[in-house]
């Protein structure tokens, strides 16, 4: 027995050894060929997107995912657990079909918008109604009455369909000039009417629910061939739909012609009470500075309007393939790796937040952090976040970087700090080290941020290989320097909107019990 033991030793010893021998430019050569020869991303996509699904804080398939990581991450020998930080309003997507049924039958594009009250199984089917021209918040008061039993469009009627950049490729100047004057002036009564009443598109729904409404119709174009924004429903019992461009502007010039349109509504949902929400947090043990910390950071969840892949499923397949690469090629790293996949980003950066204050030891032990959000393109650009001394140790981290995957980034330093848009703020306004990878667009606003568009076809993955390598790379720089990293603060500049000296944000605590008020 002793003979095989001691021979295993030795072999790991050995492996020890010539593993510290490698140079910089070996390990960094074994993480490219890593990564481009043995890429796992598009089945993480697949498993992560098509069977997984959406992941809209407290729900199944949020849950479903958390596992789905923990798991993946034990197959590759790395350590991960879901950490609960709170709870959250339960609920699940059923089927939703819209159909119109007079003056003619037609099936609509919609779908309910997240935590939407269900219509049953018999569905609602009304008369629909727009918003009247208001005076002021007494009017609205006197015509609220005339939503009972109806169907309200809460949206404004485009004008057109075609997104800005169609307009001018195709039409002549004056005829763009004259379309974009016309969109302006009825986005600037839209928006005045709306204040008469007394409400905004955010309260609205709720004040039509409460004088007996039995559904709400919106579409929040944005701005992009089929692409609509689909966010939460705000009411507590009567289902909210988003519908088409096209389909919302045909119903609304029914409408506005007398024709009545009447539509149906099936919108099946469950409330699931409260239920715990999680982050999933994996981990490389550091052999030398264990209580030194390198983060990969990507928030988990995601809309549920389609299925989050590139907000953020791009994201949370970078750091996974960045994580499995390491444990491949760097498996005894000096400082601790840790892969924090954040829940409810949306809502406010909960999960991250939740970390950063649970966790003082871990975010005073941080040498850097590397979050990645927004979309599936390549890196173009990193900030330092107002840490005076960031361009020493990132660009030091950098130039290990082969320029394959750096020749396109643009560096801001010091830069100013994040205080808000994604997890990296959530360190930042602790002090930590924490830095954003900021991605090339893909036309990301218009089509796939908390879109219905945002599916496993738009990610670009030669793009997304890019990502994963050159986080490993920084990762493994990162852990090997032998500095720590200065948090010492740049002075900040003035704030050109306020014309007053900026502040370091401060600290933000997360809500631990969302949507239960």
């Amino acid at each position: 027995m002793k003979k095989p033991l001691l021979f295993t030793l030795l072999l790991f010893t050995v492996s020890i050894i010539n593993l510290s021998a490698q140079t910089v430019e070996e390990i960094v050569a074994a993480i490219e060929k890593e990564g481009t020869e043995n890429s796992q991303l598009e089945e993480l996509a697949y498993q992560l997107m098509d069977l997984n699904g959406p992941r809209l804080v407290g729900t199944p398939e949020m849950k479903s995912a958390h596992d789905w990581a923990v798991n993946t991450y034990k197959s590759w020998g790395i350590d991960a657990e879901n950490q609960q930080w709170g709870t959250w309003k339960g609920w699940q997507r059923g089927i939703t079909h819209v159909d119109m049924v007079s003056p003619r039958v037609a099936s609509l594009h919609a779908t309910q918008l997240a935590w939407s009250p269900s219509s049953g199984k018999k569905g609602v089917t009304a008369e629909l109604i727009t918003l009247p021209k208001i005076k002021d918040s007494m009017a609205f008061a006197q015509w609220l009455p005339n939503v009972k039993g109806k169907i309200v469009m809460v949206s404004m009627m485009q004008p057109t369909g075609r997104p800005d950049d169609n307009w001018e490729e195709f039409a002549t100047e004056a005829s763009f000039a004259k379309m974009k004057e016309e969109r302006e002036a009825m986005e600037k009564a839209w928006d005045e009417n709306m204040k008469n009443t007394g409400y905004s598109s955010r309260t609205i729904n709720k004040a039509l629910e409460d004088a007996g409404a039995v559904a709400i119709a919106q579409s929040r174009w944005s701005r992009g061939f089929g692409a609509n924004k689909i966010f939460s429903a705000g009411t507590d019992k009567i289902p909210v739909v988003d519908i088409s461009l096209e389909d919302y502007g045909m119903l609304y010039r029914m409408v506005e012609h007398g024709a009545k349109p009447q539509i149906k509504i099936m919108a099946e949902s469950k409330e699931l009470g409260e239920v715990p929400t999680f982050n999933t947090i994996a981990t490389i043990p550091g052999t030398e500075l264990p209580d030194e910390y390198v983060i990969l950071s990507a928030h988990f969840d995601s809309w549920d309007g389609a299925t989050g892949a590139t907000d953020n499923g791009t994201g949370t397949i970078t750091m996974l393939e960045a994580a499995r690469i390491l444990q491949k090629v760097y498996p005894n790293p000096k400082r601790t790796i840790l892969i924090g996949h954040w829940g409810s980003e949306e809502q406010g950066l909960n999960g991250s937040r939740a970390f950063v204050e649970d966790n003082p030891k871990i975010v005073e032990g941080l040498q850097a952090l590397f979050n990645q959000d927004n979309g599936t393109g390549r890196v173009v650009r990193i900030s330092g976040q107002g840490f005076l001394h960031a361009y020493d140790y990132l660009g030091r981290w950098l130039e290990a970087v082969p320029d394959a995957y750096k020749n396109e980034i643009e560096t801001t330093f010091p830069g100013t700090p994040g205080g808000g848009g994604s997890d990296y703020a959530s360190f930042v306004a602790a002090g930590a080290p924490a830095f954003s990878l900021s991605s090339l667009s893909w036309a990301y606003w218009n089509y796939t941020w908390h879109t219905n568009l945002d599916t496993y076809d738009k990610i670009v993955f030669d793009d997304v290989r890019n990502n994963a390598i050159l986080t490993a790379i920084l990762t493994y720089m990162a852990c090997e320097d032998p500095a720590k990293t200065s948090r010492e603060k740049a002075v900040l500049g003035i704030n050109p909107r306020t014309g007053e000296q900026r502040e370091w944000p401060s600290p933000r605590s997360p809500n631990r019990k969302g949507g239960l008020d």
